[in-house]
């Protein structure tokens, strides 16, 4: 049994999700392939060949591969599919755009952010925005499995996988690259944050989020926001923390003036310790936090951030 993971990289630099997905692959047991795909990404598969677990780095350098669309990759990986029992992606907006298409090209399910693995076919993986969790087991000779990297350790830094060129290259005429606005941020990248504070509609407006910033820089924290104050249009939709935006699992997440929708609840309840600030004594997020403070958190946040 053979398994390959996609892995994600940004500018240069592998993503912290991958040695996630190799901890799945591992539970899965085979042998673990990564695979790189991109322009000019010879550092990013020494550092894949540093993850403990794995036997060889695939590197496919070219290109077509250099904006990471979602059909060159696909069409790569199901040219690959035949060589693995498994093909494994995070559950990121990359491994979303990714595997379905993969799942589609080969005419297999996919199995979306698993949780926890039984067996090689066998997986849970969360319903009803993580209320109940499913049990799915796949007869499928190909699997194509997403995985909810909060779920599982990240593998050590300490392996020494071969790498092997790949001579595919795949062009694409479904799709092209026109260009990219990306946001700029100094703080820590909110899906591997270890603290997080997020702002809810109680925030008020947009300009109020800047009570969070101080509080931020003192904890080193990354800051997010519900769908309702994403929707409101206080914050932009890449701060956004839920079933449809971001899965956090901090050591810390600091919830503000947020009610605790259950879609926002999905995307947090995994925190090791969750801090909710909230005037409303009956609001559900009460339910799932360790610790609450009830009261205007227009006169908490100052007095928190005094205090820190």
């Amino acid at each position: 049994m053979s398994i390959l993971v996609l892995a994600e990289h940004h500018d240069g630099q592998l993503a912290a999700g991958t040695a996630h997905v190799v901890g799945a692959a591992l539970a899965i047991g085979g042998d673990i392939d990564i695979l790189v795909a991109g322009d000019d990404v010879a550092g990013v598969a020494e550092a894949a060949a540093r993850l403990d677990g794995v036997s060889c780095v695939r590197v496919a350098d070219a290109p077509a591969y250099a904006h990471q669309l979602a059909e060159p990759l696909a069409e790569l990986l199901a040219q690959l599919a035949d060589d693995y029992s498994h093909v494994l992606a995070a559950a990121s907006t990359e491994g979303k755009n990714v595997l379905p298409r993969v799942a589609a090209l080969k005419d297999v399910s996919q199995i979306s952010e698993i949780l926890s693995v039984e067996s090689a076919d066998t997986f849970k993986r969360p319903i009803y925005a993580g209320n109940a969790i499913a049990t799915v087991q796949s007869s499928d000779a190909f699997k194509v499995i997403t995985v909810r990297t909060t779920a599982f350790d990240p593998v050590a830094d300490g392996g020494g996988a071969t790498i092997e060129a790949l001579d595919i290259v795949v062009s694409s005429e479904l799709s092209r690259f026109i260009g990219e606005e990306l946001a700029q941020n100094e703080r820590p990248e909110l899906g591997g944050a270890r603290v997080v504070i997020s702002g809810g509609r109680g925030m008020g407006n947009g300009d109020n989020f800047k009570l969070l910033d101080g509080i931020a820089d003192k904890l080193g924290a990354a800051i997010g926001a519900s769908r309702a104050a994403v929707d409101a249009g206080f914050v932009p939709n890449d701060m956004q923390v839920g079933q449809t935006g971001k899965i956090v699992a901090p050591d810390l997440y600091i919830a503000v003036g947020i009610s605790g929708a259950i879609q926002h609840l999905a995307g947090m309840k995994d925190s090791k310790v969750i801090v909710a600030i909230n005037k409303d004594d009956e609001a559900p997020i009460f339910q799932v936090a360790d610790y609450g403070l009830v009261g205007d958190l227009f006169e908490i946040l100052p007095e928190l951030e005094q205090k820190l």
